[in-house]
């Protein structure tokens, strides 16, 4: 029997990428809601066998312009009370800190590119283990600390929570195991064009690294995700 995986996609680009054929395999039906095509409010938040909320150029703390960050965050919130299998990626990881009462806030420093994480006890032991020693993307100018009861998984040198777990059902992660930085990776070029530029990031350098670390980040990634979903509690 088909499961239902719904993602929030705030910018086209910025999809599930090589997450797709881990989830249909897994006996997923993968579903897009994009921002500004369909309304959240649609969302039924308990239905779905998985909610993915993933990355996208804006704040947390900016409801007041972009008021679906609010809806989002009551959706999150009927995901987190009913214990169901929920994942968060980059605005979707600190939208889900962000409900669960932590504070996330500018770190004053853009971290993007690809780079290892620092995995702490906690994720070695858990499906983050596939990313040690894999260089993953990072892209991103806030950071989140960690929810109440939550575990820190991973840390950078520039941003010291890269993602938490809370129990076997909620996954929050900092940074992009879902690129497909091999055939993927211009879309994100271009469209954060603007932002590579204020940060001074050459993205010439993005594409090359993106060509030497895709494959073995593609692989360890989709390990890690196939793991997790084999731990969900149901």
């Amino acid at each position: 029997m088909l499961k239902t995986a719904v993602a929030i996609r705030h910018v086209h680009f910025e999809d599930l990428g090589t997450f797709e054929a881990v989830l249909t395999a897994a006996g997923y039906r993968i579903h897009y809601y994009d921002l500004g095509v369909h309304d959240l409010w649609t969302l039924d938040p308990p239905l779905a066998d998985l909610l993915v909320v993933l990355g996208g150029p804006v704040g947390v703390y900016e409801a007041d312009a972009y008021p679906f960050l609010s809806e989002e965050r009551q959706i999150l919130e009927a995901r987190l009370e009913a214990g169901r299998p929920t994942l968060g990626i980059c605005l979707g990881a600190q939208q889900i800190a962000a409900t669960l009462g932590a504070k996330v806030a500018p770190s004053g420093i853009k971290e993007i590119g690809f780079s290892e994480l620092t995995l702490t006890d906690a994720g070695r032991v858990g499906p983050l283990r596939h990313l040690e020693g894999v260089a993953v993307l990072h892209w991103h100018g806030d950071a989140f600390q960690i929810p109440e009861d939550a575990e820190n998984l991973a840390t950078t040198a520039l941003c010291a929570t890269q993602g938490f777990a809370l129990g076997r059902n909620v996954l929050g992660l900092q940074f992009h195991p879902e690129v497909d930085a091999c055939a993927g990776i211009e879309r994100w070029l271009v469209g954060h064009a603007a932002e590579l530029a204020s940060a001074g990031v050459d993205p010439r350098g993005l594409r090359e690294d993106a060509g030497r670390f895709g494959p073995a980040l593609r692989d360890a990634a989709r390990k890690m995700l196939t793991e997790w979903l084999q731990g969900l509690a149901q």
